[in-house]
């Protein structure tokens, strides 16, 4: 068995009982993680391979898995609400965010979006993101340390992303989760080049409304669009198959638009 294979001492895992609850630890050697399931020792998982079976104290099984980073964003510490899974898969697609690419962003919250785009620009991309609550800020960067270890293209900038705009270089798209983004459609034009990606997350469709009229009157937007996802899960059981009750409905309105030469430029 490989190095790469097995937990190694340090490492996040996550835990799955048999109900499906799910815990999210960083593993120590001589620690034991505990639960109304029992206990299980750290050194139980240290060294085994990822997808291992464990049992607590008494007796139960535990599934032992490496988080995905889907997982991850459901489970780790957060200051603000995240942006969920369906939705940070819609916007790297519908944003276009490829390694090399150079991303601005701003409402950092607890560091979900920022740590998918992260992982899409890769070492040779670079992400600048803007947040004005330092709490928030803190709780972001512990995520990402956690999840991602020490990264070198990232670039925290505390205060409103309005503030900073003028002194920010080229960037290949700009990606906003803020109240107002509407305000933004002017002042970003100058670092987003054309070409380049407008995409905005907010949680009500008035909000949508106002920044999708604000791109549709600018002539230096093109090909704006509105929409959500729903993301519905189904049971299938023997001859039971059927929708769940519960589905992870409506979370959040996705507008974007590319950044277009004006016809009189």
């Amino acid at each position: 068995m490989s190095v790469l294979e097995a937990f190694q001492d340090g490492e996040q895992v996550l835990l799955i009982d048999q109900r499906g609850k799910r815990h999210l630890l960083t593993l120590r050697k001589g620690e034991a993680f505990h639960s109304d399931r029992g206990w299980i020792p750290h050194d139980a998982i240290i060294g085994h391979p990822d997808g291992s079976w464990v049992r607590s104290s008494l007796g139960l099984r535990h599934l032992a898995l490496r988080p995905t980073l889907a997982e991850y964003v459901l489970e780790m510490p957060r200051g603000a609400q995240v942006i969920y899974p369906k939705d940070l898969a819609m916007i790297l697609f519908w944003a276009d965010v490829y390694p090399g690419c150079r991303v601005l962003e701003a409402g950092t919250g607890s560091g979900a979006l920022t740590l998918a785009l992260l992982r899409a620009v890769g070492p040779e991309g670079k992400v600048i993101t803007y947040e004005q609550r330092e709490e928030f800020a803190r709780r972001a960067l512990a995520n990402i340390h956690a999840r991602m270890g020490e990264v070198t293209n990232l670039a925290v900038r505390f205060g409103p992303v309005e503030e900073g705009l003028a002194d920010e270089e080229r960037v290949d798209r700009v990606i906003l989760d803020l109240p107002e983004p509407w305000r933004l459609v002017e002042p970003v034009l100058r670092p987003l080049r054309p070409g380049g990606i407008f995409l905005c997350y907010v949680p009500t469709i008035i909000q949508s409304q106002q920044v999708a009229e604000a791109l549709q009157r600018h002539p230096a937007y093109g090909l704006v669009e509105t929409f959500e996802t729903l993301v519905r899960p189904w049971n299938i059981e023997g001859p039971s198959v059927r929708p769940f009750h519960r589905m992870v409905a409506h979370t959040g309105f996705i507008t974007l638009a590319r950044r277009v030469v004006p016809e009189d430029a």
